[in-house]
């Protein structure tokens, strides 16, 4: 039986001075199946993470200075509507959001996107093994995470900040505009669970750079806490508000 997926599926990559490694990201998505378009957007790298991602074939819109995880989805989107509109997408496109720096392993998300073809889901979000050199956190933001989708939705994830997710269309129009910063993933979960769609964890083999315990890692997870507890924030003052 074929494993192709039925509908087709565009890929957008956010890369931040990912020069290292954003060829083989690419080269990895592109085996595989159903993929027709790769958008990277270079989020204000100076490490020519841009010139490499459109020499390995990818669409590439470049941000002059970083605005942002959240923002870069949102500007890869803009990039897929638009190929949508001048034919070279097909409406029906699914989109599958890829870290910048899975290399090889990047060809593993295509777990993703058999449920969402097949109408199993409408979004799917990766779980990954234990990472190699993984230091680890004190597991805060992902609780923090975790603990929140819950009491919005009553489905708790696994892992609540996996940023290896493939979205069906109405998924898509669900979940935009995106939560800012490091709150996007949680937010989109939210978001999707709430209008009724299904979500579903799929275990993929990837392997990414962890985040270590310098004061730099933990300024980025202090950010992340952040953006994570704004996003719920939101979507509590939202829900008590309610319609109108």
């Amino acid at each position: 039986m074929s494993t192709t997926p039925p509908l087709p599926v565009a890929v957008v990559i956010p890369a931040k001075d990912e020069s290292a490694r954003i060829a083989e990201t690419i080269r990895g998505v592109l085996t595989i199946s159903g993929i027709c378009a790769v958008v990277v957007v270079d989020d204000g790298s100076t490490d020519g993470t841009d010139v490499i991602a459109a020499r390995e074939g990818a669409e590439v819109v470049k941000h002059a200075r970083n605005h942002g995880k959240a923002d870069a989805m949102m500007s890869g989107l803009g990039r897929v509507a638009g190929l949508r509109r001048v034919g070279r997408l097909q409406p029906e496109t699914s989109v599958l959001f890829v870290d910048a720096d899975l290399e090889a392993s990047a060809q593993a998300v295509g777990a993703l996107v058999g449920p969402v073809a097949r109408g199993d889901a409408d979004l799917t979000m990766a779980t990954l093994p234990e990472q190699l050199g993984s230091a680890g956190g004190h597991g805060l933001v992902v609780g923090l995470a975790r603990r929140g989708i819950e009491e919005l939705t009553g489905w708790s994830p696994t892992q609540p900040l996996s940023g290896m997710r493939c979205l069906s269309p109405a998924a898509i129009t669900a979940a935009t505009p995106f939560a800012r910063g490091w709150g996007v993933e949680v937010g989109m979960t939210v978001d999707v669970l709430e209008a009724g769609l299904t979500v579903l964890e799929v275990p993929c083999d990837l392997q990414h750079r962890v985040t270590g315990t310098d004061w730099r890692a933990q300024v980025h997870r202090a950010g992340q806490y952040r953006d994570v507890a704004l996003a719920l924030g939101v979507r509590r003052l939202r829900r008590r508000l309610g319609p109108g």
